[in-house]
């Protein structure tokens, strides 16, 4: 079976993501750029979001921090696209009859939202794992091997594609072997996954050979 993360992975949502949290964090008093968004919090949760935040900052983050961000991001998915390549590695696993789910960080609302926006959520209907299901988000295994017990499959018998550190680290605590893709992430940081590719057009073959 293949776990597929969502933001980075299926849909070009990372920067609009990371771009709106540094915004928010600066309004609200510790002071972000896109840049240090993508390194403190890509790929986690908002809870863990919130509480390295808060920790930083020295206080509460507003109470409606979160209802913002999703706003402000659920208004920018009107434009979302998926990742350049993603849909013909799903086609190609379609074809062989390959079992295919999504566990990912964000909630199930912004998951389906996305999926919805790029035409991919008749896919993973009923095969969608959120950090909200698990009492420990992504770099704990909890999401990877919900998803992978929800679906009857061996943690052994699972690959992963991850896009963050975090979820690499998830993928390997769970036993699984994972893909790094660096489409937005420098290679050297996913370096503790199976295998590292650029180019979505290389995954297929990577899968066929797992």
């Amino acid at each position: 079976m293949v776990i597929f993360d969502n933001d980075g992975v299926l849909v070009d949502s990372e920067r609009l993501a990371n771009t709106i949290l540094a915004e928010l964090l600066t309004e609200a008093g510790l002071p972000y750029t896109f840049e240090e968004a993508v390194r403190d919090f890509m790929g986690g949760s908002m809870a863990s979001m919130r509480q390295k935040a808060e920790a930083r900052l020295g206080g509460p983050l507003p109470a409606d921090l979160e209802d913002r961000y999703h706003q402000r991001l659920f208004d920018g998915f009107a434009g979302l696209r998926a990742i350049e390549g993603v849909q013909a590695v799903l086609g190609h696993l379609d074809a062989g009859g390959v079992t295919y789910c999504l566990a990912s960080s964000g909630t199930h609302r912004r998951i389906r939202t996305a999926l919805t926006a790029v035409g991919f959520l008749d896919r993973f209907e009923g095969r969608i794992f959120s950090a909200e299901d698990v009492a420990h988000g992504k770099p704990a295994p909890d999401l990877f091997l919900h998803a992978a017990a929800s679906m009857g499959v061996r943690p052994g018998d699972c690959a992963v594609v991850e896009d963050s550190p975090l979820g690499v680290a998830a993928a390997n605590a769970a036993g699984m072997t994972v893909f790094g893709y660096a489409g937005m992430t420098d290679p050297a940081k996913l370096s503790s996954a199976d295998a590292v590719f650029g180019d979505m057009a290389a995954l297929a073959e990577l899968l066929d050979r797992a």
